[in-house]
């Protein structure tokens, strides 16, 4: 018996068609919840590329948020930075790293008292940008 190759050498001709992969979305924006495990309660909050909150004892650094076309499969996520400020203000870093929307065990914030999680990038929010503060 013979295999003939010609429909796999046909491929070769004509090409196959890869999937391209879509280019990330940077957003000055991302959305974070947190939670209080003490009080048990829920806050969300926008915070702008490489601005610092703080929520609760942890200081909270996005310098990253990206997402995809709306045409494209969601893949939400955000670079951030992490400190625990102490009681006499001095702060140590308990995360660097990458946190995504649609895994966020995946790489959570390790803490006792707070955990803190992506829930979106956006283009805009209702807060004024920390420059139109002062």
């Amino acid at each position: 018996m013979m295999m003939t190759l010609a429909p796999l050498a046909a491929l070769g001709v004509f090409g196959v068609a890869a999937p391209v992969s879509a280019q990330p979305i940077a957003n000055p924006v991302a959305t974070f919840a947190g939670l209080d495990k003490i009080t048990g309660r829920i806050t969300r909050f926008d915070v702008y590329i490489d601005e610092t909150v703080l929520f609760g004892a942890l200081e909270i650094t996005p310098r990253a948020c990206y997402n995809r076309a709306a045409t494209e499969t969601q893949r939400t996520s955000a670079f951030l930075e992490v400190d625990q400020r102490s009681l006499t203000g001095t702060s140590k870093r308990i995360f660097t790293g990458w946190m995504f929307a649609d895994s966020p065990a995946l790489n959570a914030v390790d803490h006792a008292v707070y955990d803190v999680w992506l829930i979106e990038c956006r283009t805009s929010t209702d807060v004024p940008p920390p420059d139109a503060r002062d």
